[in-house]
């Protein structure tokens, strides 16, 4: 009986968005709000129907977590049309390494000076709250692989970007949590920073090169030979999973990899099309005879690219799905715990001074203006990226030093996913009317 109801609870649910998701897009509410709220109710505080434990389904919670942000990660990297050498990545660039960097160390430093955390749960709690997350930022991301708008971009970029390099914080702090890891990171601390950036360049390079070498071998099959025909999830997963794959084999940083080659697959594309976007490359198909545009030398670049993105963005959409459910039950077993002025000073802390200033300083003297970086400073959503590394802590790491964490963590996903999911649409609305005026 209990499978019964999950599949009219889980069917529900699917349908329900299907005929409302549209309808959301022009309401200060998102998706990812109901879910969340759907989440708590099935949750322990509610019906009691989706309940998991910590630490018992911490690596179950970890493992989901990581499949759903790789798929987010190539999803927007299949987004971002824009050539590596353009000076718009320099914004997302800085973001994602100097803006992550300043959380980290001004989190960890609240955490030791105010919290009374130990150095490494400390810097944990900073790798933890760092990342902006690419799952739920799509209200406030690129709309499609022609959109190059500057707070857009930049969010998703910047969504791209520091999951991967929030890693080796969280590595950091992990070795900083036992007495012999704080004896090789004080003996070999160069070695250290050297295995950080090997791991952001490799990741990079690695995922690169397989995004432009899987490109372009389909297109090939496709274009001469006729081969390789409709098999557009197949080769989604496979780079996925190549991609990460290969980058933990040469010891970087998957979470890149997989992204980078989002990026590169596109950039094939683009070079491919031209200055035409790729659905003008692609124009209207013949669902008689959709071989013929899939095999054309001139489309077949266009074609597969819009086709493994129209993929990825439905295993994206299922992915937080099933990821802010599993969220949600886990606050309907926190709470309580939840409910402390500790939470509501981390979050508060996070969202109003920590971000904003470090946007600030990051974006110092860039293109941006004023009210871009407000904007920008202020949608840095938390969500999955946070709960992977809680994940990932908790999994790794000393469970009773971070028992106390594990409700600031949910705290600062919720109020973000709640707060941002309010205030993203008509800010971002405010922010086009402005543009188009003075533009």
């Amino acid at each position: 009986m209990l499978d019964a109801i999950w599949c009219l609870i889980v069917g529900g649910l699917l349908m329900f968005m299907g005929l409302i998701g549209s309808a959301l897009k022009r309401l200060p509410v998102s998706a990812a709000m109901l879910y969340l709220g759907i989440g708590f109710a099935l949750g322990p505080a509610g019906v009691g129907l989706l309940s998991v434990r910590l630490p018992d389904d911490v690596t179950y919670l970890r493992m989901i977590a990581e499949v759903g942000i790789l798929v987010s990660l190539f999803a927007i990297g299949l987004r971002l049309r824009v050539p590596p050498s353009d000076r718009r990545w320099a914004l997302p660039l800085r973001l994602g390494i100097l803006a992550m960097m300043l959380t980290v160390v001004s989190l960890a430093l609240l955490g030791m000076l105010v919290f009374h955390l130990s150095v490494g749960v400390a810097v944990l709690l900073g790798a933890m709250l760092a990342p902006t997350d690419p799952v739920l930022a799509q209200d406030v991301g690129v709309r499609d692989a022609g959109d190059v708008e500057l707070v857009r971009f930049t969010l998703s970029g910047e969504g791209g970007l520091n999951d991967g390099t929030a890693y080796p914080f969280a590595l950091l702090g992990l070795l900083l949590c036992d007495n012999a890891g704080r004896e090789a990171v004080s003996g070999v601390s160069w070695a250290f920073v050297g295995m950080a950036a090997w791991g952001v360049i490799g990741g990079i390079g690695g995922g690169w090169l397989l995004g432009i070498a899987t490109a372009r071998l389909v297109a090939f099959m496709r274009s001469r030979h006729g081969q390789a025909l409709g098999l557009e999830g197949f080769f989604t997963l496979g780079l996925i999973a190549l991609s990460y794959g290969i980058a933990l084999v040469i010891h970087s940083y998957g979470f890149l990899a997989v992204f980078a080659a989002g990026v590169a697959m596109r950039q094939v594309e683009h070079r491919s099309s031209g200055e035409k976007s790729s659905k003008e490359t692609v124009g209207t198909v013949n669902t008689q005879d959709v071989e013929a545009t899939a095999t054309d030398p001139q489309k077949a670049h266009a074609f597969m690219a819009e086709s493994v993105m129209g993929f990825t963005i439905e295993l994206e959409h299922i992915a937080e799905v099933v990821l802010i459910l599993l969220i949600g039950s886990l606050v309907s077993q926190y709470w309580a715990a939840m409910l402390t002025w500790t939470s509501a000073a981390v979050v508060a802390a996070l969202l109003v001074v920590i971000r904003p200033l470090a946007t600030q300083i990051s974006l110092a003297g860039s293109s941006a203006s004023h009210i871009q970086r407000w904007l920008i400073g202020w949608l840095g959503i938390r969500g999955v990226g946070s709960f992977y590394y809680l994940m990932l802590a908790i999994e790794r790491g000393p469970r009773a030093e971070l028992a106390p964490v594990v409700p600031w963590i949910l705290s600062a996903i919720s109020v973000s996913v709640v707060l941002h999911g309010i205030s993203a649409t008509p800010l971002m609305r405010r922010y086009g009317l402005v543009s188009a005026h003075h533009g």
